[in-house]
Formats: C-alpha cells, structure tokens, sequence
C-alpha cells in the first residue's frame, strides 16, 4: 500500500463511521482570539463533548484552516488532541493553513499523511485546494488527476470526496467569492463516476446539505465562529461550534448529523465586519 492509500476497517454492520473537524483556527498563544472567541477554547470544548458522546467512529476527519496565525504550536495543539482519541486522523488544508509548518507538526505526531481511505464498500478521497495566499480555491491538474486514478482504481466502491472550499454557492455574497473557481471541472469529473456519492467540505463555517446530481453535497459549522447563512454581507451567527458524525453505509447512503455547543459562549463580536 502507497504511503498515499490506507486500508480502514467497518463496523460489524459494515459501517464506516467518521467524525469531521473543521476550521478550528487555532493560535499558538492560549490567549488567542477571533472576532472575540477564543478558538483554543472552542476547539477544546467541542472535543470535550465529542468524548463524552463515546460515539463509536471509524477516523477523524479535518477539513482544514486548523491554524489562523501559521504556527507550530496551534498544529501541535491540534494533533495533541487528536493523539488522545484511538482512532486516525486524516487531514487536508484550507486557506489559512501554513502547509510546512502543518505537515511538519503532523509528521512528528504521527497523524497520517494518507489521502485515499478505503474499505470494504466505500473509498474517502482528501483533496487540496490551496492557492498561496489567496482566499478562494483551485483544484490544480495534479489534483484532478489524483481524484480520477483513485476513482478509476475503485470502480466498485462508493466514493466519498472531501475539499476544504466550497464548490456551489453557499448563498452568502460576500463568502461566495471565496468559493472553489473550477467546480465546473470537478463536476464535470465527478459526472462520470456515479459512484461518487457525495462531497464534503468546510470553509463556510455554517451547515448545508443538499443534492447536486447523483452527489449530496455537505458542508460543515466550525468549532468557533459561525458566519451568518444567507448575508450579503460579512456577519456573524450566534449559533454554537459544530461538528458532523458520517456514517457510510454499505447500500450508498451517507447517514449524517451536525452537533454543537451552546452557541450563547461562542457567539463572537456581532459588530465584525470581516477578518
């Protein structure tokens, strides 16, 4: 098996059971803070809640922005706190992610650098769509490559696809920018492998799920701030941090649900107008 590929074991039902973390923006100083919440805080509370859930998963899934100022510290908080669960982490970045300082972090904590799960009914594929220093995504031809030999080695499988950024509008104008700009591509590619079932994403700091051709797109609430669904404008919700449980199950169908905290704690400043 590649360095790139890992093998994940189901349940006894044939499950595969995942739980996502996403856009923690996490500081190297405790103190640290964005538009008024501390994201150590969050972050730590959100995973002090998914323990005491004690719901059974297969691998943790992180869908990038772990860090908000680039350092070492925040990737080493993040991966402290995934070396306390039993189960592996998979990992992807997001636009504010420093990819040398996240990789080396990873590296010496042991969290997998692999980019193809696969089981017995169902293949996970992490994708990049970093551009340096710019907020909106791109899914470079490496990338689109490394999506279609992974789709073309599997045909029997169940496909689930996950990117950091956003690939159809979240309907927020301001955040809609920022989007993925050659989703036409992806979904011309995604068009056709109807095994691929499903694309999850974060970067929106707020839920959706809907139905896009044969493919459910998801994406998933931070553990801090949240971004106001359905503002033309840059503005915060007042609802809580969030997480999602996914349960692939061996008939094709995605069982989801998102979890939050008590979003009176973790509202952030209602008069920020960006960040």
């Amino acid at each position: 098996m590649t360095q790139n590929k890992t093998q994940l074991d189901v349940d006894a039902d044939g499950v595969l059971t995942f739980l996502q973390i996403t856009d923690t923006h996490l500081f190297g100083k405790p103190e640290g803070e964005l538009l008024g919440v501390n994201t150590r805080d969050s972050f730590l509370a959100v995973m002090g809640e998914v323990a005491a859930q004690k719901r059974p998963i297969q691998a943790v899934l992180a869908t990038g922005d772990i860090s908000q100022d680039h350092s070492a510290e925040s990737y080493a908080l993040f991966a402290e706190q995934m070396q306390n669960l039993t189960e592996p982490c998979f990992w992807l970045p997001g636009n504010h992610d420093f990819q040398p300082a996240m990789n080396a972090a990873f590296e010496q904590a042991g969290i997998a650098a692999a980019k193809q799960l696969v089981s017995e009914y169902w293949q996970v594929i992490l994708l990049d769509t970093q551009v340096m220093g710019v907020p909106h995504g791109q899914l470079s031809t490496a990338q689109l490559e490394m999506l279609k030999a992974a789709l073309d080695e599997y045909p029997d499988k169940y496909a689930l696809v996950l990117l950091h950024h956003h690939a159809i509008p979240a309907g927020c104008a301001w955040l809609d920018q920022h989007d993925l700009k050659n989703a036409d591509e992806l979904f011309d590619l995604l068009g056709q492998y109807q095994q691929v079932k499903g694309l999850l994403c974060g970067h929106i700091h707020q839920e959706m799920d809907q139905q896009y051709d044969q493919l459910r797109l998801l994406a998933t609430p931070s553990t801090c701030i949240q971004f106001k669904p359905q503002s033309d404008e840059f503005a915060l919700d007042k609802k809580g941090p969030g997480w999602r449980y996914l349960a692939l199950l061996p008939s094709g169908k995605i069982d989801t649900q998102v979890h939050r905290l008590n979003g009176a704690f973790y509202s952030g400043d209602a008069d920020a107008t960006g960040y």
